[in-house]
C-alpha cells in the first residue's frame, strides 16, 4: 500500500491457525483462540484453499475465503504486525484493496498467497522472517517468508 514495511517487521513471532473447517463461510473470532495472539505477531490463517484450487485461476481470485470484518478489527486492536493468508486476500472484490489499506493505516500488513503452511505447527509460536522486495508502483510487495522451527 502507501506505507513502508518497517525493518523490524522482518523478524516476528508467528502463529498459524488452521481454519480449514470454515472454508465455506467468513472466518471469525470464534474460529481461533484470540488469547494466543499478542502485539507485534505475524498471525497466519491456513485454509488449504491455495492447495485445493491452485493459484491464479478465476476461482482463486473470486471465491476465496475471507476474514470477517470483526476478526480483522480485533487483530488490529491487538496490534499484530502481519496477517498472512493462503488465499488471494482478507476480503474479496472491491473490499480487497480498501481493507488492505485500512490495515496498513493501522500498522498491519497483509501477506497473501502463502504456501506450504501444512509444514508449520498449528497454534504454537515460532519465529518467522519476512523479506519484502520493493518494486515501484505496485500495490503489494512480493516477499519471501521463512519460518524457523525448533528441531
Amino acid at each position: 500500500m502507501n506505507k513502508e514495511f518497517p525493518l523490524d517487521y522482518t523478524k516476528r513471532k508467528g502463529i498459524v491457525f488452521d481454519v480449514s473447517f470454515a472454508a465455506d463461510r467468513e472466518i471469525g473470532c470464534n474460529d481461533i483462540d484470540m488469547g494466543k495472539i499478542c502485539a507485534d505477531m505475524f498471525v497466519i490463517f491456513r485454509t488449504g484453499f491455495i492447495d485445493k484450487v491452485g493459484y491464479g485461476n478465476k476461482i482463486y481470485f473470486t471465491e476465496h475465503p475471507q476474514l470477517s470484518d470483526e476478526l480483522i478489527e480485533r487483530l488490529l486492536e491487538k496490534n499484530v504486525s502481519i496477517i498472512g493468508v493462503d488465499f488471494a486476500g482478507v476480503r474479496r472484490g472491491k473490499e480487497h484493496t480498501v481493507k488492505d489499506q485500512h490495515c496498513a493505516d493501522h500498522g498491519t500488513f497483509i501477506i497473501e498467497n502463502l504456501c506450504n503452511l501444512q509444514e508449520l505447527p498449528v497454534s504454537e509460536e515460532f519465529m518467522i522472517y519476512t523479506f519484502p522486495m520493493n518494486y515501484a508502483e505496485m500495490t503489494g510487495l512480493p516477499c519471501r517468508v521463512v519460518a524457523e522451527l525448533e528441531s
